[in-house]
């Protein structure tokens, strides 16, 4: 009996030998690294590992030294930061960044709207209420629809911001340290929402967090000083003497 051979995965982002320098320190340093279609990864470090220095080359805030990012194929390198976006990669930011005089419902239609405005067309209008209407339950804010967003708690912030980008509905959703200065059961919270978005979305995650990071990791990529340490499991990096010695030390009692 013939049995159906498993699909093929298909490699969405890819860096090669991606350099960055900033009079003289190389914050990337030949960094080669791929990220499967449908794959929720964890990046970690110490600071000044380039973490955030990569989250930007790949948006096209910053430029690479040498270098490529293939992003489906396409060379970002040579593209601007709203050309990188329309190609379907979305970016949340460490800090929140939402409209604080609006309710979280009108945030979430602006970033749906494709005419940007704050109030939508008639065209359209059940449509984008359905939809927004869905953004809302996945990031637990349906209660709070009309309260003004700079009313919310810090995670609740950081939710709508997620339900912003996820509004936009891109390929890759790069998230930036999305539970610092969460309470604990809002970091338990977003890890939940990061997991059910995992289901439907390719998700890079850059976060200092180990618990956090226990909670959602599948894989793991340890950066030092600008290129791959190593890789693996959580239980892989947690005790891989390396990382003990770079990065995790007092932790790996605690994650």
């Amino acid at each position: 009996m013939l049995t159906a051979a498993p699909s093929a995965t298909r490699q969405i982002l890819q860096t090669q030998d991606l350099t960055v320098s900033f009079d003289g320190f190389k914050a990337l340093d030949g960094l080669n690294f791929s990220l499967e279609e449908g794959e929720l990864r964890v990046v970690i470090g110490p600071n000044g590992a380039g973490k955030t220095t990569f989250l930007d080359v790949l948006t096209g805030k910053v430029k690479p030294t040498r270098g490529r990012v293939l992003f489906k194929g396409k060379d970002l390198t040579k593209l601007k930061e709203h050309e990188i976006s329309i190609l379907g990669v979305g970016r949340k930011f460490q800090t929140p960044r939402v409209y604080q005089n609006l309710s979280v419902r009108e945030n979430l239609e602006l970033s749906l709207n494709p005419n940007k405005r704050v109030f939508p067309t008639l065209f359209g209008k059940k449509h984008l209420r359905e939809k927004t209407d869905a953004l809302l339950e996945t990031i637990g804010l349906s209660r709070k629809d009309r309260v003004p967003a700079g009313l919310l708690s810090h995670g609740e912030k950081q939710w709508l911001e997620i339900g912003m980008v996820i509004a936009q509905d891109p390929d890759l959703l790069l998230l930036d340290e999305c539970v610092a200065g969460m309470t604990d059961k809002e970091t338990e919270a977003t890890g939940e929402l990061i997991q059910s978005l995992a289901q439907s979305h390719t998700i890079l995650v850059i976060e200092h967090d180990m618990v956090f990071v226990r909670q959602i990791a599948r894989k793991v990529t340890v950066l030092h000083q600008g290129s791959v340490l190593c890789e693996g499991t959580f239980e892989d990096v947690k005790n891989d003497p390396r990382v003990i010695e770079v990065y995790l030390g007092s932790h790996k009692a605690k994650g």
